[in-house]
């Protein structure tokens, strides 16, 4: 796979040794001649060039790639790169990095965003999922579907303790994805039982969370 990182920054720094290190083609692209630190990430092809022109997406040959992502610390910068990627070069998938939590109602199809990535909240995400035990905890939002990666450990009162994962009638529009339980990533197996204090990772709709969170923790409410 092919991929374009507008930012060569620390952060674009760090994703394009991940891909390289997972076998994909990468590209950075900056404006800024101090962030061209070959060097840095020796794998990777870089360009000298604003990734807001046109013209320095054509030299990039965006057509060419699977993915774009916008990571410059500046989310104006990044929603036009995404526009652009997803517009006049017609790249499948674009991912945005959201610098300002204020201006994550912007990092939509609208502006070509298929996922936006806000720091501020995976890390407010990760605090509340590393404390909350009972409550229903969104981690990511997946823009074009209107769905959310939520998890949920199982409190002491969950009604749902030793029941078989294949009789359980989730919400619709839900799927269990993962069951992480004393360290073990495992697949929903139907014929598993679901233990206290397992991790429970699902997709599921918006409008089904406070559903699902009343089937897996009806006794433990957020503070309103």
């Amino acid at each position: 796979m092919r991929v374009a990182i507008a930012g060569a920054g620390n952060v674009g720094r760090s994703i394009a040794a991940e891909l390289l290190e997972n076998g994909h083609e990468v590209l950075l692209i900056d404006k800024d001649p101090r962030a061209i630190k070959a060097e840095s990430v020796p794998r990777a092809e870089w360009l000298l060039a604003d990734a807001c022109e046109l013209s320095s997406l054509e030299e990039a040959a965006l057509q060419r790639c699977q993915v774009a992502i916008a990571s410059t610390g500046d989310d104006k910068t990044n929603l036009v790169v995404s526009l652009l990627a997803k517009t006049e070069f017609g790249v499948p998938r674009t991912v945005a990095r959201v610098n300002h939590p204020r201006n994550e109602w912007m990092f939509n199809e609208a502006w070509g965003v298929d996922v936006s990535v806000s720091t501020p909240r995976i890390m407010s995400a990760l605090v509340e999922e590393a404390v909350s035990v009972g409550d229903l905890v969104r981690l990511f939002t997946f823009r074009q579907g209107d769905a959310n990666l939520v998890e949920l450990t199982l409190p002491e009162d969950s009604p749902m303790i030793g029941l078989r994962v294949g009789d359980i009638d989730w919400p619709i529009d839900t799927a269990l994805v993962t069951i992480i339980r004393e360290g073990r990533v495992l697949r929903p197996d139907p014929d598993g039982t679901l233990e206290l204090n397992d991790e429970l990772l699902f997709v599921a709709a918006d409008e089904t969370e406070e559903q699902l969170e009343d089937m897996l923790s009806p006794h433990h409410r957020r503070p309103q």
